[in-house]
């Protein structure tokens, strides 16, 4: 497990986040929330100081992966912490304080969210994010290119109050429900526009 100078974020209440700098346009971000009287850890890339800020929130339940290609460090994260590492959990994990919601379960492609109903936090892993290439014009929160014909609508049954995203920096309080419903509803009208970034992105414009 590589070590790298990682900006923390998302320090809230029983959470905090960090984001790697490498690559970093991507704004990759791992999370640790305290529930139900342990420490879940999502989606962890390595990090100086990271380990350390995770014990400090508590005992560390689990090392939970997001999405199939989200191996990250999550593997040795959950080693050096002697917690299981659960790689996407479609089945739910057992007397876990969260909801595993079911994002995509294609070849090629498998993802779940996470929902803390206690907490009333949302952790989406690419199904949302507020990174380079995934968001259009004034978008705070976007839907991945690649699910925006058929968004994840079912997350907007949620009463979030505190999102936190595999890319990018989270949203805490009551524009959190909000960003998720614009995401959502904007997800097929702004599909020409994330196009056009994307490309002026790749062709470093």
């Amino acid at each position: 497990m590589s070590a790298a100078d990682v900006v923390f974020c998302d320090e809230f209440p029983g959470t905090v986040g960090w984001i790697h700098p490498e690559p970093s346009w991507m704004l990759r971000a791992g999370h640790a929330i305290l529930s139900g009287g342990n420490v879940w850890i999502i989606d962890p890339p390595a990090g100086d100081g990271v380990l350390e800020r995770i014990v400090q929130l508590g005992v560390p339940g689990a090392v939970i992966q997001l999405l199939d290609r989200h191996n990250r460090d999550c593997a040795d994260v959950a080693h050096r912490l002697g917690v299981p590492h659960y790689a996407v959990p479609f089945g739910g994990v057992a007397d876990a304080p969260f909801q595993v919601v079911p994002i995509l379960d294609i070849p090629g492609w498998h993802e779940v969210a996470l929902w803390f109903p206690a907490e009333k936090t949302l952790v989406c892993a690419d199904a949302l994010a507020a990174a380079p290439g995934y968001t259009a014009r004034r978008e705070r929160v976007g839907v991945h290119p690649m699910m925006r014909a058929f968004p994840p609508r079912k997350l907007a049954e949620l009463d979030v109050q505190r999102l936190l995203l595999g890319h990018g920096h989270g949203i805490d309080g009551p524009e959190a429900r909000e960003a998720v419903r614009d995401a959502l509803d904007s997800a097929r009208k702004n599909i020409p526009f994330v196009l056009v970034d994307n490309v002026r992105q790749a062709l470093g414009r």
